[in-house]
């Protein structure tokens, strides 16, 4: 890797500090790499590139064979990720520090495994990984860690590893240790290039990552950072978050230290770093599986666009927000229904996009999602028409969250105004339109939040004199996917089989 910019020398120790004050003042990138929790520095010196690799931590005598063996090493969880070059700082006490643009806080990772050891009854490890030579099996890998200052540059090759990494189900947590807008506009424009076709997101606060250990609503930050709620950043490979970028550092909270040599650092304090830290391992290693299921190749997937002929298709609409959020349940659902019916379904989904894709048809339309989303005025029209043929829409709140809801409630109203979404009763011919349904399980953080609910919901708008459009709030493609979504308020796998069974069915025989 050619050698950075380097940072300003000097002989004496105070031209060099007054030299560095204006470097700061000018809030060049060289500025946000600087010793983490240490002193003051006296002469900083040069950058120089490439990657740099610590020792390993040697016992200072070797071990005899008489004496008893170590226990085996945890398993790895988290492989932090070797980056960029470093600069050497001596401080006024006459000590000296090199700090690495990967290794700012060289503690970091391994305080928050031993917190989370603690906190979550779990043992893991961390070490470095270099991406020109990383296996990328989130099997091996669960999560990358990558963290700095300055902006992170990988070569193509490593970009690519991170793409496949990704994809195949592992989890990449991206930290600016103290706030760098540099850090962070690289790891976006990283992001752009390697998924264009899934935009880096913020998180709502009632999303799960914030959940997971500790309900992490509130944190302490300096002023400068404008809030005092905690801002994560995501990219979503299905309804998981697969890549987190947080714009105020973390790593240091998790290691008690303090960017204190770098001007106009934001970041958490060690309270608010730790609990979003926990939670980011807890929901690493609830989603891991989900994340290796999301990673096969749909066995029910796309269909292949030919005209519709009698058989009932199920298509799902693609839209601004985060839509195929779990690739493989709708597939599970037809697999269900026509295992179970003689009804002629299309075992492979068909994804449209309303106001570009012709409609004609289709009956079916389901939307899902986790996060915001609107459509076009194109979009509204089509579906409108759809909706005028006969056709029957499901808007469906992966995971649950409100957010999604809100935002579907707001888009119904647009698509049948002055209607609005109500409940529908115990009597209505969707719960026995197949299967009788009066009772059915929620998942455990339904239960908790609702243990008074236990009837199947859904709302309902009439187009008509039918219920043409269908919102569920609580997750059924979760259910049809099958894999455990830790924190989804939802229905549980069998009982969302069954509703969306129904479902299907009534849209059928409306």
């Amino acid at each position: 890797m050619p050698e950075r910019r380097p940072f300003l020398r000097a002989a004496v120790a105070a031209t060099a500090l007054a030299l560095l004050s204006t470097v700061a003042r000018a809030g060049g990138e060289d500025d946000w790499l600087r010793p983490v929790g240490g002193g003051k520095v006296a002469t900083p010196q040069r950058i120089q590139g490439g990657e740099s690799f610590p020792p390993l931590p040697l016992p200072a005598t070797p071990l005899r064979r008489t004496e008893r063996k170590r226990p085996p090493a945890p398993p790895l969880l988290v492989g932090k990720v070797v980056w960029g070059a470093g600069a050497d700082f001596a401080f006024e006490d006459g000590t000296s520090v090199r700090v690495e643009d990967w290794n700012m806080c060289p503690a970091d990772a391994q305080q928050l495994l031993k917190l989370s050891g603690r906190v979550l009854g779990v043992e893991y490890r961390a070490d470095t990984v270099r991406l020109s030579s990383f296996d990328p099996d989130p099997l091996r890998t669960p999560v990358l860690y990558v963290s700095g200052g300055r902006r992170l540059v990988l070569s193509g090759d490593q970009e690519a590893v991170l793409r496949r990494f990704v994809l195949a189900g592992g989890m990449v947590w991206f930290d600016a240790i103290a706030g760098s807008p540099f850090f962070v506009e690289s790891v976006r424009a990283l992001l752009g290039r390697l998924f264009p076709e899934e935009p880096l997101r913020v998180l709502p606060p009632d999303h799960p990552l914030f959940h997971m250990a500790a309900d992490a609503v509130k944190a302490t930050l300096p002023p400068a950072a404008g809030t005092d709620r905690p801002v994560l950043e995501g990219l979503y490979v299905g309804c998981r978050v697969a890549a987190v970028l947080s714009k105020f550092g973390m790593g240091g909270g998790w290691d008690n230290a303090e960017p204190s040599l770098i001007a106009g650092a934001t970041y958490y304090d060690p309270r608010s770093a730790k609990e979003l830290g926990v939670n980011l391992v807890a929901y690493a290693l609830g989603y891991a599986a989900l994340g290796r299921s999301h990673a096969r190749p749909e066995l029910y997937g796309e269909d292949d666009g030919k005209p519709a002929t009698d058989e009932f298709v199920l298509a799902q609409v693609r839209h601004e927000g985060v839509w195929n959020t779990d690739p493989g349940g709708p597939g599970n659902l037809l697999k269900a229904l026509a295992a179970r019916t003689n009804a002629k379904v299309t075992l492979r989904r068909r994804t449209v996009d309303p106001g570009k894709d012709d409609l004609s048809g289709l009956s079916f339309l389901y939307v899902a999602g986790v996060d915001a989303f609107s459509f076009s005025d194109a979009a509204v029209a089509a579906i409108q028409a759809f909706l005028a043929r006969g056709g029957t829409m499901l808007f469906d709140a992966s995971l649950g969250l409100p957010w999604f809801t809100g935002h579907a409630r707001r888009e119904i109203r647009r698509l049948v105004p002055q209607a609005t979404p109500r409940p529908l009763p115990p009597g209505h011919p969707l719960w026995s339109s197949l299967h009788r349904i009066d009772r059915v399980a929620y998942t455990p953080a339904l239960r908790r939040e609702r243990p008074d609910l236990e009837a199947p919901y859904l709302e309902g708008v009439e187009v008509d004199g039918r219920v043409a459009v269908l919102l569920s709030p609580f997750d059924l493609g979760g259910g049809w996917q099958g894999d455990e979504h830790p924190l989804a308020r939802g229905y549980a796998p069998a009982d969302a089989i069954r509703v969306g069974e129904n479902v299907v069915l009534y849209a059928m025989t409306r």
